[in-house]
């Protein structure tokens, strides 16, 4: 039995993952959350006998309590759970040497439990990619073999299956495809009074809201090429991205001699999820296959830079320096607190992204630490919420 730590275990990634655990084969040695639904945490030990739990804030005696609560309700002895309360305590858990860990947790403060989970000698399912884009070269030190970290985005499960068709030498781009989000095919001018509601209207994935707002901007889709160029080492200039709104090709890889190989499924995160778990072996009927024997069509067409300036700014950041872009996740994830709290405007995420990238003296990846990205970060913030309190 394969044992695994689940980070975000409360999230969508996290919700997801223990379906697929579900279906057996693994042990589920620790589970770690936020700690702002305590009741589906303790659902979650419960069902799967989890002995234990990490929080990030909250108290450990609630915890322990809706555990019982829990254990009481379906007629059970509440199973003994050692609980980790605090800021360090995700980290903790996931460098105590599970087989897999899988971070599914949102935004840069994944970058501790994916380098704990790098030095303990873990598989890393990486669905948190914040963490890699912000943390890139110390990620990719910490790193002790290349199959160590397997990417649990769909885009990225996409290509590292398609590049097993052959050596990397042999690749001659990356084709990132994007959903184009709920504004595909609008104009700048025609995104000034977006709400945040609409903005959180997906029309294919069911994602928190911080993702969702990502992938209306496309910043998400920026990410997802920093985070491609970091884990295949492929340079940001080979690695395109185009919109497919059927979200049915997950990515391609096109290789030296024209060949494009591309990952096809329905749009169900639990295949790239049971996928990064069991990875290389491929597991059993995940979900539905596509029905070839139906009439179906699949569209592609060229990424709108004008309108969704995510993307460019993301290759802007990578080319800068190794800190650019913890700078450019940073801000962003300021904004779009500030968006989602009726602070900002829809457009106005991207213009004070510009100007933070544009304002940030940077720093080499030589000799780079933890200590140095984390002050990129916090000035990059700092920076952000100056410009949203300014308009």
């Amino acid at each position: 039995m394969t044992t695994l730590t689940l980070l975000g275990s409360t999230g969508s990634i996290g919700t997801q993952a223990l379906e697929v655990v579900a279906r057996g084969g693994y042990v589920v040695e620790a589970l770690a959350a936020g700690g702002g639904n305590l009741r589906l945490l303790a659902e979650q030990v419960v069902d799967h006998d989890v002995p234990r739990v990490a929080v990030s804030r909250g108290d450990a005696g609630e915890v322990r309590d809706a555990v019982a609560a829990v254990a009481a309700e379906r007629g059970r002895s509440a199973p003994p759970v050692e609980v980790h309360v605090g800021d360090d305590a995700v980290a903790e858990l996931a460098g105590t040497g599970s087989d897999v860990v899988l971070n599914g947790v949102t935004g840069s403060v994944g970058l501790e439990p994916t380098l704990a989970a790098l030095r303990a000698g873990s598989r890393l399912a990486l669905a948190n990619k914040e963490s890699l884009v912000v943390g890139g070269a110390l990620v990719r030190a910490a790193r002790q073999h290349p199959d160590q970290i397997v990417p649990v985005d769909s885009e990225h499960s996409a290509m590292a299956q398609a590049l097993r068709s052959g050596t990397h030498a042999e690749v001659a781009r990356l084709v990132l495809t994007a959903s184009g989000g709920p504004f595909r095919g609008r104009r700048r001018a025609e995104l000034t009074d977006v709400t945040a509601a609409e903005a959180l209207a997906h029309p294919t994935w069911d994602m928190g809201p911080v993702v969702t707002v990502n992938s209306a901007t496309l910043v998400n889709k920026g990410l997802e090429l920093i985070e491609a160029h970091l884990l295949f080492d492929v340079p940001t200039e080979d690695i395109t991205v185009v919109v497919h709104p059927q979200s049915v090709v997950h990515s391609m890889v096109e290789f030296a001699d024209g060949s494009t190989i591309a990952q096809a499924s329905p749009p169900d995160m639990r295949l790239p999820i049971a996928l990064a778990l069991s990875w290389p072996v491929r597991p059993q009927q995940v979900i539905a296959p596509c029905r070839w024997d139906e009439p179906t069509s699949w569209t592609f067409e060229p990424l709108d830079e004008d309108t969704f300036r995510g993307v460019r700014l993301a290759r802007q950041a990578a080319a800068a320096s190794a800190t650019h872009p913890a700078a450019f996740n940073a801000a962003n994830e300021e904004c779009v607190a500030a968006f989602l709290a009726g602070r900002l405007g829809f457009l106005a995420i991207t213009d004070i992204l510009e100007q933070v990238l544009a304002e940030h003296d940077g720093a080499p990846a030589a000799g780079l630490d933890l200590a140095t990205v984390q002050a990129a970060e916090a000035w990059a913030r700092r920076r952000a919420r100056e410009l949203v309190d300014a308009r």
